[in-house]
């Protein structure tokens, strides 16, 4: 078993073993692959990621600085390959694909994109604290080609931001860092839920808005049995 699992068994084994390993053999440089692999692949757990490399550190396995520089430099990583996505498939191609899905008008991509245009650098800036969104908004970003400096920027303030404080916790917590994961698990979920929901509003709204959904209820509405 290696150093780092075998710490984390003892915690209540809330690590992947994939990702004790990476960092068992690779250090702090594991730990940014870890994490650009998350950017990637959201469902990959962050809030597991983080504050075990934060305990990695404090046992001695990598240098607190390292873990919070590959950390971040992982997340930048992470999203610069969404945005390079993002900038290949293009407005049109995007259009495209999203005109094509059921529910999705091109007016409502047209006006994703301006609010996007209005709203980017907050979007990208805050997203990064977000579950799920952190990965996502890079995608929009690389398809309206937001500056790529700003974007750089952005992303690595905030991604900075949302690891520091999560290897922080790790470090300062030692043996009992699962504790983080719990916290930021519900807090998960309660972004999905609200994500969830707002899409269903979505669906339910569009429905009600189709022409023969109006003509529908009118008709009900003139029966002599309504």
């Amino acid at each position: 078993m290696t150093a780092i699992a075998a710490r984390t068994a003892a915690a209540g084994d809330a690590a992947p073993q994939w990702i004790n390993s990476l960092m068992d053999t690779l250090g702090a440089p594991g730990a940014g692959i870890a994490i650009a692999l998350e950017n990637l692949f959201p469902p990959l757990p962050s809030e597991v990621i983080l504050p075990l490399a934060g305990f990695a550190a404090s046992t001695g396995q990598m240098s607190l600085l390292a873990a919070l520089l590959w950390t971040t430099a992982g997340s930048v990583i992470g999203a610069l390959a969404l945005y390079g996505v993002g900038a290949l498939l293009g407005r049109d191609r995007t259009v495209a694909i999203a005109g094509r899905l059921p529910l999705v008008k091109v007016s409502d991509i047209e006006k994703t994109e301006a609010w996007f245009l209005r709203h980017g650098t907050k979007a990208v800036f805050f997203g990064r604290m977000i579950p799920i969104f952190r990965s996502l908004i890079s995608v929009p970003a690389g398809v309206e080609r937001m500056r790529l400096s700003v974007f750089l920027g952005l992303t690595t303030l905030g991604s900075a931001i949302w690891n520091t404080a999560f290897v922080l916790a790790g470090y300062a917590l030692g043996d009992n860092w699962p504790e983080v994961t719990h916290i930021v698990s519900t807090y998960s979920k309660v972004v999905l839920v609200v994500a969830a929901l707002a899409v269903l509003a979505f669906v339910l709204i569009r429905v009600l808005r189709r022409p023969g959904a109006g003509r529908r209820r009118k008709e009900r509405d003139m029966s002599p049995h309504a």
